[in-house]
């Protein structure tokens, strides 16, 4: 970091209250590696590298013919079986009671059938699980994908949503809450910024005694370094 703006800093933090020194590097809010959890042959890839996409989006899909047919034969018998029972439902008082029975469980277990062949269905398709933005794609039309062995073809994180994950001094560990301020500066920028603590882990890591935190940020590139300062109320 630019060591003036530094200097800066800690003046600033000197003069409101007591300062804890901190060191963070830039994770993305959200971060998912995807993989297929069905087996088959790579019908598209509708996504590359750097693609910004929408939850819900499909970003790559299987053949699925056998599998789009066998939810159609499952709607189709549902249809046949949603009519029988309706008949009988209408003159349930005038029959055997087994009978009815019989007619009632065919329906609902028409009606899993469906939802079963909806299920392997929906299985071909790869969705995005929140907006964000592909920083890693690892599969072509074409490729074999085995649902048996999971292998990770996207990796997508937020587009701008981002967390700076902190490590202090684990004797601080008393001193540091959340919602204190925290003033830093990232390598690379000349400017000083400030955010909130949201959320402190509840342990101290044994190899270098540091306790971890988090403040909440935007725009920044992920892996970046920086240093700042905890604002800590001046106690005494």
């Amino acid at each position: 970091m630019n060591k003036i703006l530094f200097i800066m800093l800690s003046l600033v933090m000197a003069l409101n209250a007591q300062e804890i020194y901190a060191t963070f590097t830039v994770a993305p809010d959200k971060d998912a590696k995807l993989a297929f959890d069905a087996s088959g042959i790579t019908a598209s890839v509708k996504y590359d590298v750097a693609s910004t996409v929408k939850k819900g989006a499909v970003l790559a899909s299987l053949q699925n013919q056998d599998s789009k047919a066998s939810l159609d034969m499952a709607k189709t018998a549902l249809k046949f079986a949603k009519k029988d029972y309706e008949r009988q439902l209408k003159v349930k008082n005038l029959i055997d009671a087994g009978k009815f029975d019989s007619y009632a469980f065919k329906y609902e277990d028409a009606k899993n059938q469906v939802a079963y062949a909806q299920a392997k269905y929906n299985k071909t398709f790869l969705r995005a699980p929140f907006d964000g933005v592909i920083y890693e794609k690892d599969i072509e039309v074409g490729d074999t994908v085995n649902g048996m062995m999971l292998k990770t073809v996207f990796k997508i994180q937020s587009k701008s949503k981002r967390k700076l994950i902190l490590g202090f001094d684990q004797k601080y560990h008393k001193q540091v809450k959340a919602g204190q301020t925290f003033k830093y500066g990232v390598d690379g920028d000349s400017k000083i910024h400030e955010g909130v603590i949201s959320k402190i882990y509840p342990f101290a890591n044994s190899g270098n005694r540091k306790i971890k935190a988090e403040v909440l940020a935007e725009d920044f590139v992920v892996g970046l370094f920086g240093e700042g300062y905890i604002q800590v109320p001046d106690t005494k």
